[in-house]
């Protein structure tokens, strides 16, 4: 059984492509900046963030604040035509512009600004291209998946549109993809939502614009009502391979703890294999042995830019982060949010991607804060002021101190992880214990700890997963280094 994902953490809603001699992958990022990842392989199974297809702020407009969670970039779609990557996007916060579309001839170089489908109102677009070579846009409207012959270079529509599928019937068709073989196009949707009953489904017709057949054996691919360890399945992006085989990456959570188990890290990227049978895809989903991912990582910030793992919620995070010349390491944090208040204004962060895993951050100067976040609503951490260290937790309406500690020293990093329950196990366990303190040399000293399930999708709704960052608060301070690394680490 492979639950195993190709991409751990927050990375939804993926879609994939292949170009010249590798694949290319991108998900989708809601509020935080910048966005839609881009990753690159050569065999599927191992991928390296090359950059970030919005990173700069004429090509995205995020806002930060607890009414902005999960607002922002929604489902991508990347395709490769004639050397060049198109990648087409919806921005909630823009709806009214239609569909976001971008190029470049290399992910790693940049990104094109955007040009909108203005028209095209709803979300999840897809792009793909007929024999003739017209460009067809297709998305989740409000009264189905639609779509329009549209100009990409501009944006521009050139048809009216039309309604292709209703789905099956379930609720929320949605995340629509085209594919032409042997003869037929084929349109992939999910459907049931992006819950418990998720699920993909397929149809297909001998023209792109339809009439489309379902599959009689949809959803070709749903974890409903089973006990797989892989939750919420569905969104599905296929591609052929360069032996003529075809995959599909699809998106799932690993729920844990007591009924209804919670997902912490936010819907993931997993991958199987395709078959054909009668001319339908059938999901191979062992396919693959997809091994365990290389998570861990430690950063000193040496580099001219920040890599591309990082982000914001809400903001650049280029508006508060530099590089001092009397500062001989690290970075300068700009101050954020106050140590009296909740919401974040200039959080650093990155994904969290383990099951169990332990984050530190050496702050040499300034007071500053390390917390795990889902969403301005629901955070916890440790906040150090001075040489006072406090444990704090935030969850809803209720803002709690924890734990306190004083004398502690600047060269003793702040630290978070998450860890098993030790207690005995009962019906009221939550996915993981955190844990908030500090390092003295390498032992954890803890402050203070919560269940895991207060920083639970479940608790706090939405569509992303937990963040691990720093704040400097109220004035600068200092990173000089950031680690990250499960606790159980994988092979090498």
């Amino acid at each position: 059984m492979n639950v195993d994902p190709i991409l751990p953490g927050f990375y939804p809603d993926p879609t994939i492509c292949r170009a010249d001699d590798a694949y290319y992958l991108a998900t989708s990022t809601f509020e935080y900046f910048p966005g839609v990842p881009v990753f690159r392989s050569t065999d599927l199974l191992r991928w390296e963030q090359v950059g970030n297809a919005l990173d700069r702020p004429e090509q995205l407009r995020v806002m930060g604040g607890l009414f902005a969670a999960s607002t922002g970039i929604y489902a991508p779609t990347l395709r490769y035509r004639d050397g060049v990557f198109w990648l087409v996007t919806t921005n909630v916060l823009e709806h009214g512009k239609g569909q976001l579309i971008v190029r470049t001839t290399d992910p790693a170089k940049g990104w094109s600004d955007p040009v909108y489908a203005e028209g095209a109102t709803g979300i999840d677009p897809d792009l793909a291209w007929d024999e003739d070579g017209t460009c067809h846009l297709t998305w989740a409207g409000p009264d189905g998946i639609t779509q329009v012959a549209v100009d990409p270079d501009t944006g521009r529509l050139l048809s009216e549109p039309r309604v292709l599928w209703g789905g099956t019937g379930l609720a929320f068709p949605e995340a629509p993809h085209l594919y032409a073989r042997n003869g037929w196009w084929y349109l992939v949707i999910a459907e049931g939502g992006t819950e418990r009953g998720h699920g993909v489904s397929v149809a297909r017709s001998r023209a792109i614009s339809g009439p489309f057949e379902a599959h009689p054996a949809n959803p070709i691919l749903s974890h409903r009502s089973t006990d797989h360890p892989v939750q919420n399945t569905g969104h599905a992006d296929l591609v052929e391979l360069f032996d003529g085989r075809w995959a599909a990456v699809y998106l799932g959570v690993r729920p844990r703890g007591s009924t209804p188990m919670f997902h912490v890290n936010g819907r993931e990227t997993f991958l199987a294999g395709v078959d054909w049978v009668d001319d339908w895809p059938v999901v191979a989903e062992d396919a693959f042995d997809v091994p365990p991912q290389q998570t861990s990582f430690t950063d000193h910030f040496t580099g001219v830019h920040l890599h591309p793992r990082w982000i914001s919620p809400g903001t650049d995070p280029r508006t508060f982060v530099s590089r001092d010349p009397g500062t001989p390491a690290g970075i300068v944090l700009a101050g954020g949010r106050s140590p009296e208040t909740r919401d974040a204004r200039h959080l650093l962060a990155v994904r969290a991607r383990d099951t169990r895993w332990q984050a530190a951050a050496a702050l040499p100067a300034g007071d500053a804060a390390l917390v795990v976040r889902i969403d301005d609503a629901h955070w916890a951490g440790v906040e150090r002021v001075g040489d006072v260290l406090t444990a704090r937790a935030v969850v809803g309406p209720f803002d709690q101190r924890l734990a306190t500690a004083t004398g502690v020293s600047p060269e003793h990093p702040l630290a978070v992880r998450s860890v098993d329950h030790q207690d005995i196990p009962t019906p009221h366990n939550g996915p993981d214990r955190l844990e908030f303190g500090y390092l003295v040399g390498n032992e954890f000293q803890r402050l203070a700890d919560i269940d895991g399930r207060y920083l639970s999708t479940e608790v706090a709704s939405g569509f992303t997963g937990r963040v691990i960052g720093v704040e400097a608060l109220a004035t600068r301070a200092v990173l000089a280094e950031f680690s990250y690394a499960p606790l159980t680490a994988p092979p090498e």
